[in-house]
């Protein structure tokens, strides 16, 4: 069954995202478009995400050392180009929010969690190509995130083009503008686990313990069996919510930190704090062959939001092999993978998933394919995780 899986996941990874994804780079002006409608119409001249940018040079990078496809090379490439020449603030340093569609700046914020995506990209871009440039951007990057992004309290959120405080509408969500978020949290987090095995990075190993610490003390909330999303500047809550997605995406990437980092006192602080965020998703989320959006005020949110069913999938999986008692994890796993092929693939030939469905698979076409959150990240990471773990790595 595993190798069936394993399979599939490749197949849908060759066949349908990779395609797509290839389509959409940009010849003129470099980088990859960065907005597409419902009904397959590009806009050439919208606005490129870096964020989008980002993922979609972690994606190549790591689709071309899973498969082993040297025609992926230059899809990887033309993304670092366009993240290196565009998308940095050469004078000033760090990554702006978004560029135009030929690359002039266009937000200049400087949000940490972009900063973080930026060295989670060029970490696995080094990995994948050995260019010692992209590593050095990387650690630029971090020594940024360090030096102008954290403070006593923890990460910061939105910074302007000079570092300095602003509003942080853009990770803020639900009514509340929050001064820290569980989210930007959770991708720095990612972003230092890649560099730690990529390059061995010192001061990446001790940052990861300091947030497993923050997780552990002001985020994970034991009570309630969740994390907290949003913060004021102390790190107090601001809102009951409970986001289904970002806890099951939490407990596999700080499984996936404590195995990076090799250490022993840290996988045993964390362990019952991943598996009881597992545990409580999958009780409280898991509902008609799919995962829930969230929980606001007790009221749910009953979108299948296509990243969610992605990491879902992985967290499930997860959660399986750390117990292989627990069955279910793994039926789980596996139903929503149904799921995301009968409802959230979009099945026509031009398209990749859907934005989002309804609780009975049907999709929201209000949404667009393509747009600066909108990226191959969620699932083509599902695809290759999927692959490794079911072929036994």
């Amino acid at each position: 069954m595993e190798k069936e899986i394993q399979e599939q996941m490749r197949e849908h990874l060759e066949k349908k995202l990779l395609p797509f994804w290839e389509r959409l780079r940009d010849q003129e002006y470099g980088g990859y478009y960065g907005y597409m409608d419902t009904e397959g119409n590009v806009d050439r001249r919208a606005v490129k995400g870096c964020i989008l940018n980002s993922r979609i040079l972690w994606f190549f990078s790591n689709a071309w050392m899973t498969l082993q496809d040297p025609g992926l090379k230059e899809y990887a490439e033309h993304a670092y180009r366009f993240m290196k020449e565009h998308c940095m603030d050469r004078e000033r340093g760090g990554v702006y929010w978004s560029v135009t569609y030929d690359g002039k700046p266009e937000d200049t914020t400087k949000h940490t969690y972009n900063q973080a995506f930026a060295v989670y990209a060029l970490s696995s871009y080094y990995a994948a190509s050995g260019d010692e440039e992209a590593l050095d951007m990387a650690r630029g990057l971090r020594e940024i995130i360090e030096t102008k992004c954290f403070d006593e309290h923890g990460y910061k959120e939105a910074l302007d083009i000079d570092f300095c405080p602003a509003d942080n509408d853009k990770l803020s969500e639900n009514g509340v503008l929050a001064d820290r978020t569980m989210n930007t949290l959770l991708h720095v987090f990612e972003a230092y686990t890649e560099l730690l095995r990529v390059s061995g990075d010192e001061t990446a190993a001790g940052k990861l313990r300091w947030m497993m610490d923050l997780i552990a003390d002001k985020i994970y909330n034991p009570a309630l069996h969740r994390q907290e999303v949003f913060f004021d500047n102390d790190m107090n809550s601001l809102i009951d919510l409970h986001s289904y997605g970002h806890d099951i995406e939490t407990a596999w990437l700080v499984d996936r930190g404590v195995a990076v980092l090799v250490d022993r006192a840290y996988a045993e602080k964390m362990a019952p704090i991943t598996a009881d965020l597992e545990q409580n998703v999958y009780e409280t989320a898991y509902r008609s062959h799919s995962l829930k959006n969230e929980c606001e005020r007790g009221m749910d949110d009953e979108w299948r939001i296509w990243w969610v069913q992605a990491e879902s999938v992985v967290g499930f999986y997860n959660a399986w092999q750390k117990a292989p008692e627990k069955t279910y994890f793994r039926e789980a796993a596996l139903d929503i993978w149904e799921f995301i092929k009968k409802h959230m693939t979009d099945s026509r030939e031009w398209s990749e998933w859907f934005w989002r469905t309804d609780e009975n698979g049907r999709p929201d076409m209000d949404k667009p394919i393509v747009e600066p959150w909108k990226c191959p990240y969620h699932n083509g990471r599902m695809c290759m995780e999927m692959m490794r773990r079911t072929a036994g790595e």
